[in-house]
């Protein structure tokens, strides 16, 4: 059976020999295209190139550093320490008594100092969050 693509250009369906190989009676001869002329580059051009370029290379430099790039960096950095913090907290389930002033309790050490990192990190988001606050309020004083 012929497919209607050999139909429509009128090539014969090749004929296949014992060994699966078309039949040399039946080959066509492709005719070779004419080559192509290519146009000998000018000045112009090679000041287009080098203009494109120049514009590609600003355009990755803006999206280089962006919010969401930092972002991104900042989430993947927090998984890293999030792995390696559940490995120090599966290595160190020996219970401690811990006593702060009035309150005593018994906990594994490493789920200890991972309540005493987290407290850390509230504290430190605090104070920066107030340092920003308080520099916002500076910036809508100078301008306006």
């Amino acid at each position: 059976m012929t497919t209607p693509d050999r139909r429509r250009t009128g090539n014969p369906v090749p004929q296949w020999g014992s060994q699966g190989e078309p039949h040399p009676a039946h080959d066509t001869v492709p005719v070779p295209e004419p080559a192509a002329v290519t146009p000998v580059p000018t000045a112009d051009d090679h000041d287009a190139v080098l203009a494109e370029r120049d514009r590609l290379r600003q355009t990755v430099a803006d999206v280089e550093h962006t919010r969401t790039r930092a972002t991104w960096f900042g989430v993947v950095i927090g998984a890293i320490i999030l792995v390696l913090l559940l490995v120090f907290i599966v290595q160190n389930l020996e219970s401690q008594r811990i006593e702060l002033i009035f309150w005593e309790v018994n906990l594994p050490l490493g789920v200890s100092l991972l309540i005493a990192a987290i407290a850390g990190a509230l504290i430190v988001a605090i104070i920066g969050g107030l340092r920003m606050l308080q520099l916002r309020r500076a910036l809508k004083r100078a301008a306006g």
